[in-house]
């Protein structure tokens, strides 16, 4: 087997340039689901019910997405077909999903309406996804992995910060952030659209780009275990998983259910907590939908600043392990910034007067940026601990699509449990912050159940 060759720094970029559309897709879809589904109607105790089906399509997507693709061959390439036809579904669909209050349906049909358009985006934000991390595995070599996979961390990140900021920037040059009852506003609307348009241009630029290598040369640098891919179930591949694969999907578990009910209620929580109302009519409520872009935006700024942190820990579990706790300390204190609350600034050029006073809705860039360390933890972490368990395994596009499934059932599972949780905690969204604080906690603590590589030999 030949040693696949240096590639510059544009062409790892072109790699993974497209998936900086598809994270903005991505990034619409978490911060404005609950926003869109409550405004058309949707029950706050039934609300994560429509959560279930973006991890759904995931699991039943990216394995499909990963095996299909290990078989593929055509003149456009083997991963790449799949990243296009994704791309434009998603396209299509994000142009439906927040004009589903506008077609003078009643409110059940519109909520079915939109939960159908929300799984077929998410099923095509899926196959879109999926490629990506397929074609840094196939043409990258083992020292530039690293670079291959911070490059994509970086497209993704800038992707999702754009994504999330979107609502909040179209409110403020003068686009309606409100609109009829059971209709969506228009500053949602046009960020799908935009969102869209750069998603496809994105990918464009990426196939146009990129040039996968035809069977005989893919043949020539990548390990012959890849021959007899065609001859291994699903269920055989499980059953011959390493330990880990298994011990980091229970961590996974616990920190996927806390994100969940993050996604889920942030803006239901920052409604009440700091524009004082629940009522999705009210301006407040929509303003709030608009700052949950923003603190998510900080998140995945945290995640950004911590990335460059986590490689200094000696140790990789810890560095999960603390991450974790960290999210879990921000979770903690969302409920307890309220809009009744006020940091005072002192001006000592005027005596120690107070000039003015941070608002809580500023105050909530804290939480969010230790959140983000979890989120950054989250995304490498896992990925690093599992590949490195399976080196030698083959059937990387297939693991990585099932390995997905520790993604997707951990929210299927919350999502279903949420109402229920929501009840018990006494029906205030904010205090399913802390259930994602509690379920971090217990993440955190089974890290330190993962075996290594080197732990499994010894």
């Amino acid at each position: 087997m030949k040693q696949k060759p240096d590639l510059s720094f544009w062409k790892l970029w072109n790699l993974s340039f497209g998936f900086f559309g598809v994270q903005i897709a991505y990034s619409l879809q978490n911060a404005n689901i609950s926003r869109i589904f409550a405004t058309l109607g949707a029950d706050p105790h039934t609300l994560s019910f429509f959560w279930i089906l973006p991890p759904l399509m995931g699991m039943l997507v990216q394995p499909i997405v990963g095996t299909m693709s290990d078989k593929t061959w055509t003149r456009f390439g083997r991963r790449i077909p799949y990243l296009f036809v994704g791309a434009a579904a998603a396209v299509a669909v994000m142009c439906l999903l927040p004009n589903a209050g506008s077609f003078g349906l009643s409110v059940g049909v519109a909520l079915w309406f939109g939960a159908c358009a929300l799984m077929f985006l998410d099923t095509s934000i899926n196959m879109a996804m999926q490629p990506f991390k397929m074609m840094v595995g196939d043409m990258v070599n083992e020292k530039q992995k690293g670079k291959a996979y911070s490059i994509q961390s970086f497209l993704c990140n800038a992707g999702g910060l754009v994504g999330f900021v979107f609502p909040f920037f179209f409110t403020a040059i003068g686009i309606a952030n409100t609109a009829p009852e059971g209709q969506v506003p228009d500053s949602v609307v046009y960020s799908f659209y935009i969102g869209a348009a750069i998603l496809i241009l994105c990918v464009i630029y990426t196939v146009m780009k990129v040039k996968e290598w035809p069977p005989k040369v893919y043949a020539e640098y990548n390990a012959p275990a890849e021959e007899k891919e065609d001859k291994a179930s699903w269920i055989s591949l499980l059953k011959k998983a390493p330990t880990a694969f298994w011990q980091v999907a229970l961590v996974q578990f616990f920190c996927w259910a806390a994100f969940l009910y993050m996604w889920n209620y942030t803006t239901g929580t920052i409604g009440e907590t700091v524009w004082g109302t629940t009522d999705v009519k009210s301006q407040g409520y929509q303003d709030a939908g608009n700052w949950t872009g923003i603190v998510f935006g900080i998140q995945t700024l945290g995640a950004v600043l911590w990335a460059a942190v986590l490689p200094r820990f000696k140790n990789m579990k810890m560095a999960y392990a603390v991450s974790l706790a960290i999210g879990a300390i921000g979770f903690a204190m969302i409920p307890f910034i309220h809009y009744d609350i006020l940091l005072p600034i002192l001006d000592t050029s005027t005596g120690g007067n107070f000039v003015f006073a941070i608002k809580a809705q500023y105050l909530l860039f804290i939480p969010y940026l230790l959140i983000g360390c979890a989120w950054a933890a989250m995304l490498a972490m896992p990925f690093a601990l599992v590949t490195n368990a399976l080196q030698g395994y083959g059937h990387m596009g297939a693991y990585l699509g099932l390995f997905n499934c520790a993604i997707c059932v951990p929210q299927i599972i919350a999502a279903l449990l949420g109402g229920t949780i929501l009840t018990l905690v006494g029906s205030h969204q904010y205090n399913m912050m802390l259930v994602s604080a509690v379920s971090l906690i217990i993440g955190a603590a089974c890290v330190f159940v993962i075996r290594t590589k080197n732990q499994e030999v010894k």
